[in-house]
């Protein structure tokens, strides 16, 4: 060019920034100079948006102090490319002296700044300032919801991103496809399921059609609410629309399913996904897991190491957790030392979970208090919970009381902790020690968990709270309670007591325990459904022995298959037995 003219220079600089050539880019302004070409605050707009876009977030930021220092008024357009930068890099002091400036330039009601500033608060972990940032602006417009979701649901904020969102829908603002998906991932993220799955209803009549983002977001709601119809449901959707060619809906359905109880229908999926990832065989190895299939898990771990794909921390988790849950103990050794030795994978503390949980199950409670001593980082909550698990099920005191000691240490607020040790002395009828625990949980403040399960009958999805009464047809599941309790003293059925928090006479332990919450959930399913009907069942805490008895029994009185997913695994009862092998 025989006359280089700013514009060009810019256009250059911008070119070689969007391409993540920081040096070169500033050696052209450097030149540009040198040329007598001064830049203008479109040239610096341009270094500012391409070093931003290409990932070199620290370099904008940069640019942005250098703009600033030689005497140039960024406008709208570099501030947010700016904010976009400061928050990928989290230097909240230097977003603060550049939000600052937006207050004296007066650029503060600008929609694209308010957005930016919004996003760059929640990068760096200010949910204070998103929501007042929003507040003192007069714009709200899809952009700016979208930030305020993300950045709220980033700093586990739900309950102020749904209050917000709401807000956002009842004044008639024009939502979009990423507006709703990011408000359900929100709520799946933190726990919001049954919201998750209302606002996915709502999304569709609203006539926003969802994406192959959507549906992965929404279905591990469905999962964990044990919504089936509903997953299914977004599974013919998603063959409608062409969405199971995405692995990432595919793997989604496969964990939806899993989760679901429907591990067949899990591994039907995954064999008919055209492209698959270790996402997708770790979702279909711990479907396994979680069934107890640990003979599919290890023959499907073993299929995907011949097809020469590499496992990763989560696939040896899930292959662990197969053994764990079906006592395979050799087996899990030897994969334990197959992952360092073969694969260069350090045991992660997960990794050690699954080994204490292996070696308790098959009682070598001795072995794994030794293995915890030996590893090469200090032990958390979920290790030593794990060797308390054990202790419980094999009535090992002493560990027991080790293992809880660590844990009050760790966990001081988990009530559960203790209530497993007092459940430990209770079945061992060491009532000194129930009221000792007692009377500490008590100085302390704490109470025990309520459990809490649900339940989908005919497309609604039912939760039922143990102790509540609220239920508009608690009183037909009472009366469905009291003709299985008389059923069962009829036919000789003993509930076992040995799990109740303190020493009670035996007629108030059993009122005690006919208020658990999966017993609710199943009464409510066997007067709402068709004799022969499957029911499935979530429970938010482990299933307590006296709840596994009781299923076993009601599978075989009622005629009835029976699937509870508690914490740890699924409990598939048939005719009077259960697929765990009664270790839960």
């Amino acid at each position: 060019m025989p006359e280089k003219s700013v514009v060009g220079w810019s256009a250059l600089i911008a070119g070689f920034s969007a391409r993540g050539d920081a040096e070169a880019a500033w050696g052209l302004l450097d030149r540009m100079r040198s040329a007598g070409v001064e830049p203008n605050v479109i040239t610096w707009n341009g270094l500012v948006s391409g070093l931003n876009r290409s990932g070199r977030a620290l370099d904008a930021v940069t640019a942005l102090v250098r703009m600033h220092s030689e005497g140039f008024s960024p406008d709208a357009t570099g501030v947010s490319c700016a904010l976009s930068a400061v928050g990928d890099v989290k230097e909240v002091s230097v977003g603060e002296q550049v939000h600052a400036y937006v207050l004296k330039a007066g650029c503060r009601q600008d929609a694209c700044v308010v957005t930016a500033l919004i996003d760059m608060y929640g990068k760096c972990g200010r949910a204070d300032e998103i929501s007042r940032v929003f507040h003192e602006s007069s714009h709200m417009d899809v952009a700016s919801c979208n930030a305020l979701v993300a950045g709220l649901s980033r700093n586990a904020q739900v309950s102020e991103a749904l209050l917000l969102f709401r807000e956002f829908v009842s004044r008639g603002v024009e939502l979009n496809v990423v507006s709703w998906t990011s408000i359900v991932a929100c709520c799946v993220q933190n726990g919001k399921d049954l919201e998750a799955v209302d606002l996915f209803r709502k999304m569709q009549s609203e006539g926003i059609e969802p994406n192959a983002v959507t549906i992965p977001c929404v279905l591990p709601a469905f999962a964990n609410v044990a919504a089936l119809m509903h997953g299914r449901a977004a599974h013919c959707f998603s063959v409608r629309k062409g969405f199971l060619r995405d692995v990432y809906v595919g793997s989604a359905l496969v964990d939806m399913y899993a989760k679901c109880g429907k591990v067949g229908d899990a591994r039907t999926i995954f064999d008919a996904m055209p492209c698959k990832n270790v996402v997708s065989w770790n979702a279909m190895i711990g479907g396994y897991a979680m069934h107890g299939e640990a003979a599919n898990a290890v023959q499907l771990f073993r299929l995907m190491q011949s097809l020469k794909l590499k496992p990763d921390l989560v696939t040896f988790t899930c292959v662990l957790g197969a053994c764990g849950q079906a006592g395979l103990t050799e087996e899990g050794r030897r994969y334990f030392n197959e992952m360092q030795q073969a694969h260069g994978i350090s045991p992660s503390m997960e990794h050690y979970a699954c080994m204490v949980t292996l070696l308790g199950r098959a009682g070598k409670l001795q072995e794994a208090y030794d293995l915890i001593n030996e590893m090469p980082f200090e032990p958390d909550g979920c290790i030593w919970g794990s060797l308390l698990g054990s202790c419980r099920v094999y009535g090992n005191v002493h560990l027991a009381e080790v293992a809880a000691e660590k844990l009050f240490e760790l966990e001081p607020e988990n009530a559960g902790n203790y209530v497993l040790l007092s459940n430990i002395y209770a079945s061992k009828k060491m009532w000194d020690g129930v009221n000792r625990v007692r009377d500490e949980m008590k100085n302390m403040g704490l109470t025990k968990e309520k459990g809490c399960s649900w339940i989908e009958i005919k497309n609604k999805v039912h939760m039922l709270l143990a102790g509540d009464n609220s239920h508009p047809m608690m009183a037909a599941i009472t009366e469905k309670l009291n003709q299985l309790t008389v059923e069962m003293s009829r036919l000789g059925f003993a509930p076992s007591t040995d799990f109740v928090l303190h020493d009670v006479e035996e007629q108030e332990k059993d009122n005690i325990l006919a208020v658990h919450s999966e017993k609710l959930a199943v009464a409510l399913g066997l007067i709402s459904t068709s004799p022969g009907t499957t029911l499935r069942v979530i429970k938010n805490l482990r299933i307590c022995g006296d709840c596994h008895e009781a299923m076993k029994f009601i599978s075989c009185f009622e005629g009835r298959e029976i699937s509870v997913r508690d914490t740890n695994r699924f409990h598939h009862f048939k005719d009077g037995k259960c697929s765990c092998g009664d270790y839960w």
